[in-house]
């Protein structure tokens, strides 16, 4: 098992007074998620925005193919499926933290 150091414990409790400290760690780890969830789920939205689909619609179409595999939707696609992985993913921690 890893050890926190000193220090680290020391910021820990003077950003979480109250509490054990794997409390702290977990009410830590839930808010950095929820961050990273938000992000993701900006660049879904944006890219559900742009194509006027969602990323199973838009692999469904096979869009990509339609485009003539342009690079542009390429790259929007690949950005788009790691979004939406990374938010399945994120979600899945955060059920296990709950």
């Amino acid at each position: 098992m890893a050890i926190l150091t000193e220090k680290t414990i020391k910021i820990i409790d003077s950003l979480l007074p109250e509490g054990e400290l794997d409390t702290k760690i977990k009410n830590l780890l839930i808010e950095d998620i929820r961050r990273r969830l938000a992000e993701f789920e900006l660049i879904d939205r944006h890219f559900q925005k742009k194509y006027g689909l969602t990323l199973t619609e838009f692999e469904n179409k096979n869009v990509v193919n339609e485009k003539g595999y342009s690079f542009e939707v390429e790259s929007d696609y690949h950005e788009w499926d790691s979004a939406v992985d990374a938010v399945n993913t994120l979600k899945n921690y955060l059920d296990e933290l709950s």
